[in-house]
């Protein structure tokens, strides 16, 4: 695993392996050591026996597949083992939605990780592009990954393509809500959402543009099963929202911070709703909790109909939108035939890709249906002249052509291209990705 141009084949061995959960398998060892790199890599305690089983447990139920580079040879004495990986990376499979409740099945890119006294090896690059290559090969138009560094995807072809923020909310004598509640909140007991959270996140994730569906992990988190440290996190409370027929569309979790934290204030831990009314109702409970001055949720999506319900908007406190899921197309014309294009119109595309997995010049006609059509240009002129990581950028609807055209990253050769080729990628709804993997 090394840079094409470097000669380092000889120094470095990649393993790849499926996550086991059974203690008794013999590659259980080699998975525990694998978890093990990847919470050094992103300074994280040392997990013990019980964080370990259930990471692997929830590993194995996703089917993931670890990826870990060892030395060869041996190593300097009372170093870091020749069985600790140098490098991780981990992979599974799950279904985007790509707008008007389509689903492409994507790459996900997780766990990515290079010691320190192991860069400029071309490590990196070596287990991206093999792995990108291979899911290719396997017939996927698309990978995905959420970075916990914003500088290091743009050169593999990722481009960032939903956002989102934290807000506080003042939840105190300000907080007010236009309009009546459309259904009914009840609290229960976390651990009801082992079984509900995929129910109501499966009915959420046909209708967000840029939803991914989830791992198991997400389950044990929200119900409190887990913590970040492996261990129940009893703190976490719940409440469900019910619609006028009885059904059940929404939940949220929540943890107090303490009393010894002020303001006093309830941290979101995970909000789901399926219609507009449970997603309100629900703030309309998170703003009704006793003791409490302020609500916090790092996951808010940027276009937040909660700021305009409000009576006063200034109840919420944003930090600034950061990005969080990246695109990285691996097929053009099987991606662009995945989507559903909401205008009418013609563009001449030409895609440029470092990487040689998805460059070339395509013509998308869209007659506003469900499908377009995609082929091959034969003699046509561009209209637009972008890098794949632009074109994953908008992909989505979230970032405007128009801007990437302004900003010298795409080349408009036909004037108005770069307006209609803003029509033809909008969704239905603001994109935004709840899941963080």
């Amino acid at each position: 695993m090394a840079d094409p141009n470097e000669n380092n084949s000889g120094k470095y061995t990649v393993q790849r392996f499926p996550a086991v959960s059974d203690p008794e398998d013999a590659c259980y060892g080699r998975c525990t050591t694998w978890v093990q790199a990847v919470s050094h890599g992103f300074h994280q305690q040392r997990r013990d026996d019980e964080y370990l089983a259930k990471t692997l447990a929830a590993y194995q139920a996703d089917n993931r597949v670890l990826t870990g580079v060892y030395v060869n040879g041996t190593v300097p004495d009372h170093a870091l083992g020749a069985d600790v990986p140098v490098a991780t990376y981990a992979t599974l499979r799950k279904a985007l939605n790509v707008g008007f409740g389509r689903q492409l099945e994507s790459n996900l890119v997780t766990a990515v990780t290079v010691r320190g006294t192991h860069r400029r090896n071309g490590i990196l690059r070596g287990m991206i592009t093999a792995d990108l290559e291979a899911a290719k090969d396997d017939g996927l138009a698309m990978a995905a990954l959420t970075a916990s560094e914003a500088s290091i995807y743009g050169r593999f072809g990722f481009g960032v393509a939903t956002f989102e923020r934290t807000i506080k909310v003042d939840t105190g004598p300000r907080f007010r809500l236009r309009g009546v509640p459309e259904g009914t909140v009840e609290v229960a007991h976390p651990s009801v959402l082992l079984d509900v959270a995929p129910q109501v996140f499966k009915r959420v994730q046909r209708l967000s543009p840029g939803s991914v569906d989830r791992q198991e992990y997400y389950r044990l988190l929200a119900s409190g099963s887990i913590g970040h440290d492996g261990k129940p996190d009893t703190s976490v409370r719940c409440a469900l929202h019910y619609d006028l027929s009885g059904s059940l569309d929404g939940y949220v979790s929540y943890r107090f911070k303490g009393w010894d934290h002020k303001p006093y204030t309830m941290e979101v831990v995970d909000l789901v709703a399926s219609s507009n009314a449970a997603y309100l109702d629900l703030w309309r409970f998170l703003g009704s909790i006793d003791l409490i001055d302020e609500v916090t949720w790092a996951e808010a999506p940027v276009d937040d109909p909660l700021a305009w319900a409000l009576e006063d908007p200034r109840c919420i406190d944003a930090s600034e939108i950061r990005d969080m899921l990246w695109l990285r197309i691996l097929d053009t014309p099987a991606a662009l035939r995945a989507r559903s294009f909401p205008a009418v119109g013609k563009l001449v595309l030409e895609v440029s890709d470092s990487l040689g997995l998805a460059g070339g010049t395509w013509v998308l006609e869209s007659d506003g249906g469900a499908a377009a059509v995609v082929y091959e240009a034969s003699g046509e002129v561009a209209d637009l002249i972008l890098d794949v990581t632009d074109l994953a950028s908008i992909y989505l609807g979230a970032v405007s052509p128009v801007t990437l055209a302004a900003a010298g990253r795409i080349s408009e050769k036909t004037p108005g291209a770069a307006f209609l080729a803003q029509q033809l990628f909008a969704v239905e709804r603001s994109a935004h990705c709840l899941t963080h993997f």
